[in-house]
């Protein structure tokens, strides 16, 4: 997978995923693999093993391969995961019309506790997303929650959750850790998502264009606060989350407010 610099993903952008947990393209694919795409899952994609790298995951010109080579596609992955990076997993997500159900809220993971590290999952809808057509529901700044998979599925309707409304050939990519689920589609149509998982190979460390790295829209982006958080308890968000910007940049005195740096507080000298 070839990427040119035009095509990363900049600072601002990358400070948004960290804050967000997700990063939208709207309309990235052009609407003749929009209509491909629609044959393509209804004939279903064979699934791969665990840790398949992408050019052994999917055939060169398939479908599959031809989507995450699309040059803003890859440029976002590159910047996210890093160069080749392996499949975990993909599905076709289908809701039927007026099937009735839902998902619970989850993320798609166990536990995972790495601060440095994290895999990232492109969702893919080749027709337009409307809100009778249910889209799927996510909760921003959700991701650096440490909760078990499904152990958010007992709450609803949680304060600034947004519920995706798309145009066709939208592709969404989501932290790993992110709350979401899939809405009930009370439309006529039934409705396509398809999922992959990419597992980075490489250090996630400035895989981006950094040129912007100091652009003052970075913080702004990473001081995001969402409305479910709580008064107290959602600042260990911000406090995760510069965690992470550390783990990324590789600046290791970043801070926001002085959150981590206060309570990393450990002087070694010893007083005279």
């Amino acid at each position: 997978m070839t990427t040119t610099t035009e095509h990363l993903l900049s600072s601002v952008q990358m400070a948004h995923f960290v804050a967000h947990g997700s990063l939208r393209m709207d309309a990235v694919v052009p609407a003749e693999m929009n209509a491909e795409a629609v044959q393509v899952f209804g004939a279903n994609i064979p699934p791969v093993p665990y840790g398949t790298p992408i050019t052994e995951a999917f055939p060169e010109e398939s479908f599959v391969r031809r989507l995450v080579e699309m040059p803003e596609v890859a440029g976002a992955l590159r910047s996210l995961v890093g160069p080749d990076p392996n499949i975990d997993h993909h599905f076709i997500h289908v809701r039927e019309p007026h099937e009735g159900r839902a998902q619970p809220l989850h993320a798609d993971a166990i536990i995972d506790v790495r601060p440095d590290a994290f895999d990232v999952q492109l969702m893919y809808y080749p027709q337009e997303v409307t809100l009778e057509m249910g889209g799927t529901l996510s909760v921003p700044g959700s991701h650096l929650r440490r909760t078990n998979e499904s152990d958010t599925g007992r709450y609803q309707n949680l304060r600034g959750q947004s519920r995706l409304v798309c145009p066709a050939g939208t592709v969404v990519f989501l932290h790993h850790g992110l709350w979401h689920g899939g809405r009930r589609n009370d439309s006529d149509t039934p409705r396509y998502m398809f999922k992959i998982r990419f597992n980075p190979t490489v250090r996630q460390r400035r895989l981006w264009d950094t040129s912007d790295l100091a652009d003052p829209r970075v913080a702004a982006e990473l001081s995001t606060v969402f409305p479910w958080y709580e008064t107290a308890t959602g600042r260990l968000e911000l406090y995760n989350r510069v965690l992470l910007w550390r783990a990324l940049t590789g600046d290791a005195g970043f801070d926001l407010d002085h959150w981590v740096t206060r309570v990393s507080n450990r002087p070694q000298e010893v007083p005279a």
